[in-house]
């Protein structure tokens, strides 16, 4: 190894070897990095002030944000509530929106069922009054009431307002016109007039039971001064001729009857007028003319026919005599034959 080579000249002093400038160009750097220190130094400072600034906002901010959570938690807590006690009552609404329907259904079906049973009733009223009326013409003669039968029915059968009943009402108008063109018979008047003369029965006199029409003449007073054997005499003698009265009879064939065939007699005669009665409801002319007939020739035989009652009952036998009660009256055929038909056409519709 080779040593580098000494020299044997003194160093010569730094002072003697920098020049001025040097010393100037390194005051200048030094003066510029202490310029640049401070100048970090002051933004440092700044930045530490600015950051402790975010600093403090963050923290207002997180405690805002922290705030709003909870007030977002205990508003979350609350909607879940209320959508807890909603969801409730939406399922008490929906079980009683559910009830409801079920009860309407029901009430639907009861309604029908109601509709249905208040139109078999209304048709079983309507086939009753028919035949009640039918019966009224048939065996009683009864226009009257058969009329005014078909004319509930006829409007019973408009406020139904049912196209299957319509060809009964054209039936039922058609027998209201045929009844109201028939002659008119007062069944019931003639019956009433029988009835008043059967009442009337137990009344009348008769012809033996007839008495002598008193002496209206006033009995002699008796003389104080008569004597008292002479005063009893006289009151025996009175009493005497009641027992005993003396009668003109101008019919010779009035007969005597005993209280037993006088009870028979009233019998048989209401019996007569019954009979009548019967005929009349059956129309039965010659019965009815014959019982009224003998009827009246027992009146004329047995009883007074001067007492006004009895000639009252000859003049109503009389009258009634004289009633025509054999009538042609027309019959129900149409409404009956249309009410067999409906009634058929009703069951098969059930089946």
């Amino acid at each position: 190894m080779i040593d580098p080579p000494t020299s044997s000249a003194k160093p010569l002093p730094l002072t003697s070897r920098m020049p001025s400038s040097y010393f100037g160009a390194v005051l200048l750097v030094a003066l510029l990095a202490l310029a640049a220190l401070a100048v970090a130094l002051w933004q440092m400072q700044s930045a530490r002030h600015e950051i402790d600034g975010l600093r403090q906002e963050l923290a207002k901010r997180l405690s805002d944000v922290d705030a709003q959570t909870k007030a977002g938690r205990i508003a979350g807590d609350q909607l879940r509530e209320a959508t807890r006690e909603a969801s409730v009552k939406l399922g008490v609404l929906e079980s009683k929106l559910a009830e409801s329907q079920s009860q309407q259904i029901a009430l639907e079906a009861l309604y029908q069922d109601l509709s249905r049973s208040r139109d078999e009733w209304a048709y079983a009223e309507i086939e009753q009054t028919l035949l009640i009326a039918s019966q009224q013409l048939q065996l009683a003669g009864n226009v009257k009431a058969a009329l005014i039968a078909l004319q509930a029915t006829d409007m019973r059968l408009q406020a139904m307002n049912r196209p299957q009943l319509a060809a009964l009402r054209k039936a039922v108008v058609q027998d209201i016109a045929k009844l109201k063109a028939a002659p008119l018979m007062d069944t019931a008047g003639l019956s009433a007039r029988i009835d008043t003369l059967l009442a009337a029965v137990d009344k009348l006199p008769l012809a033996a039971e007839t008495r002598p029409v008193a002496d209206s003449a006033v009995a002699p007073v008796a003389d104080a001064s008569t004597g008292t054997a002479a005063r009893f005499w006289r009151e025996v003698w009175a009493d005497l001729k009641q027992l005993v009265r003396v009668q003109r009879i101008d019919r010779a064939d009035v007969p005597l009857l005993t209280p037993a065939q006088t009870f028979f007699l009233r019998e048989n005669l209401k019996l007569r007028l019954l009979t009548a009665r019967m005929a009349l409801l059956t129309r039965d002319q010659a019965t009815f003319r014959s019982d009224l007939k003998t009827a009246r020739e027992w009146l004329a035989r047995y009883f007074d026919a001067r007492d006004k009652s009895v000639a009252s009952a000859v003049t109503a036998i009389a009258s009634l005599q004289s009633a025509d009660i054999n009538i042609e009256l027309p019959d129900m055929a149409a409404t009956l034959e249309a009410l067999r038909v409906t009634s058929q056409t009703r069951a098969r519709g059930k089946q």
